[in-house]
């Protein structure tokens, strides 16, 4: 294997791991507040159609900050359209894991409805998305510049950012101590004036928020069209991320790496002679055959919040 394919491999990596990472992310949010979010994939896919949608209308005069627009655009959808699940599981206290499948079946009939509605029938609109990003200065480090820093996208330094914010706000802040209580003793934080209706809501929105914003980096950095290859299974290993990772953002961070690189060998290993002549299947299957490994050998000690998935009843407190 040559260094230019290394290189690419990793680059590759790098950017499909950043929008896996975000979407794991706010997962972890709507978990710790006590609400199960398995409706990330539904989420990211109303955040990549929106981010598409304001990209096709700007044109491509917009330039680099219409995708930044298209960005904001992605992640209000993903916000509004997680509404739907906080109402459902919270305010009327259905199964969670219903409502989460509900989104997950609504989405992709909703967005190619209103794709062909706004493409001339037409399901895909391709973008142009972002362009790489050399870094000054880091670009020019022996072996670690050119894997990372050459051809990065900014998208990539914003999910650390958010990452670093969210274990702050989670740890050090008294917003991210109440969700944590609301996921783990509802009844105790409500006795200690806690609102936990609208600490749920806070965790499921924001669960949202970066649910759409994770679509939007998918659609601006790896996939670069929205059609059928949106809806091909990332939220849910942005949920077992989230599982092998603990619920802890530096561990969730570990965890995307981990699945980014196996879903990269995955699309890339169709590059190389020796595979050419394999059933896809095979490559198809990888990075979900070694997520299952993965979550069988390390996370028989994984624990959620304890009340995660049980509606809040205030009688019982």
């Amino acid at each position: 294997m040559s260094w230019n394919n290394i290189v690419s491999i990793v680059n590759l990596a790098v950017a499909f791991t950043a929008p896996l990472l975000i979407i794991a992310l706010g997962g972890l949010f709507s978990e710790r507040s006590g609400v199960v979010n398995i409706g990330l994939e539904g989420l990211l896919g109303v955040g990549a159609f929106a981010g598409a949608i304001v990209t096709m209308m700007m044109g491509p005069s917009a330039g680099a900050s219409g995708v930044y627009i298209s960005l904001a655009a992605s992640a209000l959808a993903g916000g509004l359209f997680s509404l739907l699940h906080a109402f459902a599981s919270i305010t009327m206290r259905a199964d969670q894991v219903v409502s989460g499948t509900a989104i997950n079946i609504l989405a992709p009939a909703l967005t190619y409805f209103l794709a062909r509605s706004f493409n001339g029938g037409r399901a895909i609109i391709e973008i142009s998305g972002l362009s790489y990003l050399r870094v000054p200065f880091l670009s020019k480090l022996p072996v670690l510049g050119p894997l990372f820093f050459e051809q990065a996208y900014s998208t990539t330094f914003i999910v650390l950012i958010i990452v670093l914010i969210s274990w702050y706000v989670l740890y050090f802040r008294p917003f991210g101590l109440r969700l944590r209580a609301c996921g783990e003793n509802p009844q105790a934080a409500d006795s200690l004036g806690i609102n936990v209706v609208r600490m749920r809501y806070y965790g499921v929105i924001i669960s949202g928020l970066m649910a759409g914003l994770g679509g939007g980096i998918l659609l601006n950095t790896v996939i670069r069209q929205f059609s059928e290859l949106v809806y091909t299974g990332v939220g849910f290993l942005a949920l077992a991320a989230l599982i092998f990772g603990k619920w802890r953002p530096w561990s969730v961070l570990g965890a995307a790496v981990f699945f980014g690189v196996a879903r990269t060998v995955a699309s890339m290993s169709v590059l190389y002679e020796g595979f050419r002549n394999m059933p896809n299947i095979v490559f198809n299957t990888f990075p979900y055959a070694a997520t299952l490994v993965a979550l069988v050998l390390f996370s028989k000690n994984a624990v959620g919040p304890r009340a995660a998935g049980e509606p809040y009843d205030p009688g019982k407190r």
